[in-house]
């Protein structure tokens, strides 16, 4: 049977056919099937730096992480060196500018060794690919992938220019330890800028990105310097470096210098922005972190654990400086903020309370306040006050009160006002913002500090003080806008406030001359300590600036008989200094006005010139304001200061030190009128059985209890007891100075 073989023109046809179709199907596959395909979101905007924050003059003091805990500093190509491009494409891709998004000949040697070795031996993927990858979502590592990979990348290859990826691959490379970009691998490794790798370090950068944390040079250094000597030989094989060259980078030493991140406010970890300028000045921050390390070290012995401190300029409101906690790594509480955590301020509010009683009472710093045992009634029942010494002094003027924070004199003017919330009140509109709705609840021991109060906000009431009264509010960004200051306390006031504490001899015998609180330029400063010794305060400002300090432990340890002065004060003292460093120190000008006199600082009263020098004191009176002048009945034949009755308690006692210079009025009308203490008037007593005795025996107290006679119709008194029964009484409390009476009705009820 003949059979016809096809004839030689129709197998050519056939063949030019299939290469047609074959050629066809290539185009396809290369140039028109990648635009199916979308560009990873990851290439949709470019990557953006990780935010660094700035200090005021734009230094920068913290690299903070993005999103996902990595720090970035994506850079131009141009801004890339040579040796490290060279090294990397050496590492990654040496045929990157010949090939168009695929290494066909790279592909076919790594599929040829995994045929010989049933394994991944070799990888294939040019640097679009990785680029492809990198920027993609996460995806399972099979076939499907790595084709959506090439297909990506051919795409990027026809609609973006080499060096455009080449830019965008180096911005998304990761070298390990959570360091994205070439530039924040050598700040990170080596801290230097990219500009100075050494070839023999542009080459263990390069290595890195193939197994970020297998060649990790910290943990393994070997494995890295393996790496590099690899990376080192690929490029010796391009010709483009000596052998010379190549030799040296070879044996260059592994000198990593790992970045240890700046401890600058290192509670401040959030910024609004790359780029952010805090209103921190990074020396002066730095140089407080290190004051505080030092002094809280010395007192380490004591107990003295931690402190914090806020340096605020009082012209812009701007936070200059604030330390957290003298050890942001110490296991207990080091990382928790001290000057944001409300504490009891002591003392440091005693100044608010004088402010307001020169406000509505129109006393001034020479006015006298009686420094004696005093009965208060408070919430949780009558107390007595007591002085830090648990001395009681007499009479005092208010400067004398205030430089030397005496307790009971703050009292005293403090119920004058009419009791707390005045003070509250004030408080509030001053920017403190930890008091309760009700200001009973602290009573009249709210000037005592029983409140507790942020450092940053009671630093920046103080700061007012410093304005001459104008009220801003804390700025720490440079970006926020300076509002318009609201005027809360006079102009004249605040001098006063200031003059007194400012005046190293008014606070001479209640502190110690020549300690941290005397700094060699005027400065008013103010200390608190809190009950127990758990809390240490030091406030105070001159023109330029206000500073506060808190000092204790975060645990709420009590400290070894440490007070603002010796806890607070050194670095109050020397964090001022520094702060001044370069900002020559001014002081207040005394307002316009008034007149310039001699006091008595026993009496109060405007002394004639050279009368009694040993009492007198220079004081400035405000414009319309006075004070009556002494005359000789205020005094014995000996010079001797008169007494009004309501010291004689006092006057008679061992608290009395100053008998020399005091008399007691033997005569005269009685100043202070009695008043019945307990029990309050319509109060309602009940009688409980399970109390031993029902609580039926009550202590009754008055002002002058040695000047009282009680009296009931209907109750038992013996001295100054009654025994209660139920019903209505009306007790009757007789001044036996006078004879006028005080009454008080109360009810007497059983459980």
């Amino acid at each position: 049977m003949d059979t016809k073989q096809p004839k030689p023109r129709r197998r050519w046809k056939h063949a030019v056919t299939a290469l047609a179709a074959a050629l066809l199907a290539a185009a396809f596959v290369g140039l028109v099937l990648p635009f199916a395909f979308p560009l990873p979101p990851g290439l949709a905007s470019a990557p953006v730096a990780s935010p660094v924050l700035l200090d005021r003059h734009g230094a920068p003091f913290r690299h903070l992480t993005s999103g996902d805990f990595t720090r970035s500093a994506p850079v131009s190509l141009s801004e890339i060196p040579a040796r490290l491009v060279d090294c990397t494409l050496a590492a990654e891709d040496k045929r990157f500018f010949s090939h168009h998004g695929i290494d066909t000949l790279a592909t076919a040697r790594s599929a040829t060794d995994f045929l010989r070795n049933r394994r991944v031996v070799s990888g294939a993927s040019t640097i679009t690919q990785q680029l492809a990858k990198i920027s993609a979502p996460p995806a399972p590592r099979n076939l499907a992938s790595k084709f959506r990979e090439a297909m990506t990348a051919r795409r990027l290859e026809m609609t973006w220019e080499k060096d455009r990826i080449l830019e965008a691959y180096f911005a998304r490379l990761d070298y390990g330890n959570l360091r994205i970009s070439p530039t924040e691998a050598a700040r990170f490794y080596f801290q230097k800028p990219l500009a100075d790798l050494s070839l023999g370090e542009a080459a263990l950068l390069a290595g890195l990105p193939q197994a970020p944390s297998w060649l990790n040079p910290i943990r393994h250094p070997e494995r890295a310097k393996t790496r590099r000597r690899a990376v080192l030989e690929r490029l010796e094989r391009t010709g483009k470096y000596s052998e010379t060259e190549i030799a040296l980078a070879r044996e260059e030493p592994l000198r990593l210098r790992p970045l240890r991140e700046t401890k600058a406010a290192p509670w401040l970890n959030r910024s609004p922005g790359s780029g952010a300028r805090s209103t921190l000045d990074l020396s002066l921050q730095t140089d407080i972190q290190r004051i505080v390390r030092e002094e809280t070290a010395k007192l380490k012995e004591s107990n003295l654990r931690h402190a914090a401190v806020v340096v605020i300029d009082n012209a812009t409101g701007d936070i200059l400086a604030m330390v957290s906690s003298a050890d942001w790594d110490d296991p207990r509480g080091g990382q928790l903020h001290g000057a944001m955590t409300p504490r009891s301020p002591g003392s440091a509010l005693k100044p608010f309370t004088y402010l307001l009683s020169f406000r509505h009472l129109g006393h001034l710093p020479c006015t006298i306040i009686a420094d004696i045992p005093t009965p208060l009634r408070t919430a949780q029942g009558l107390q007595l006050p007591q002085n830090y010494d648990r001395r009681y002094r007499g009479p005092v003027t208010i400067r004398h009160a205030l430089a030397c924070s005496l307790n009971v004199p703050a009292l005293r003017e403090l119920d004058a006002l009419g009791g707390p919330g005045k003070l509250r009140d004030f408080l509030q509109s001053l920017g403190i913002s930890t008091l309760g709705a009700s200001a009973t609840e602290y009573g009249l021991g709210l000037t005592l500090g029983n409140a507790p109060v942020r450092l940053l906000e009671l630093t920046n009431a103080y700061a007012a003080i410093a304005r001459r009264g104008v009220s801003l509010p804390t700025r720490l960004f440079m970006d926020q806008e300076i509002p318009a200051g609201k005027k809360l306390i006079d102009t004249t006031h605040c001098w006063l406030i200031a003059d007194i504490l400012a005046d190293q001899a008014a606070r001479a015998p209640g502190f110690s001359t020549g300690g941290p609180l005397d700094l060699p330029f005027p400065c008013a400063v103010k200390t608190g300590t809190s009950s127990d010794f758990r809390d240490n305060w030091c406030v105070g400002f001159t023109p330029e600036f206000t500073i506060g300090i808190w000092a204790g432990n975060f645990e709420n340890r009590p400290m070894k008989n440490i007070s603002g002065v010796s806890g607070a004060g050194p670095i109050f003292h020397r964090s001022l200094v520094r702060a001044h460093r370069d900002t020559p120190p001014t002081w207040f000008a005394r307002p316009e006005g008034g007149e310039i006199v001699e006091t008595d600082t026993r009496t109060g009263k405007r002394l004639a010139p050279g009368a009694y020098p040993k009492f007198s004191v220079t004081e400035w009176l405000p414009p319309g304001t006075g004070i009556p002048g002494a005359a000789p009945s205020d005094y014995d034949e000996s010079g001797r200061a008169k007494l009004p009755p309501l010291y004689a308690d006092w006057f008679k006692s061992n608290q009395n030190q100053r008998r020399h210079e005091l008399a007691l009025e033997p005569t005269g009308a009685n100043a202070i009128p009695l008043e019945i203490l307990r029990p309050r008037d319509q109060s309602t007593l009940l009688l409980d059985p399970e109390i031993p005795g029902s609580g039926a025996v009550l202590k009754l107290l008055t002002n002058f209890p040695e000047h009282t006679v009680w009296s009931c119709k209907t109750l038992a008194i013996e001295g100054g007891t009654a025994k209660l029964t139920p019903g209505t009484h009306t007790l009757t409390a007789t001044d036996t100075r006078d004879g006028k009476e005080q009454r008080v009705t109360i009810t007497v009820k059983r459980l």
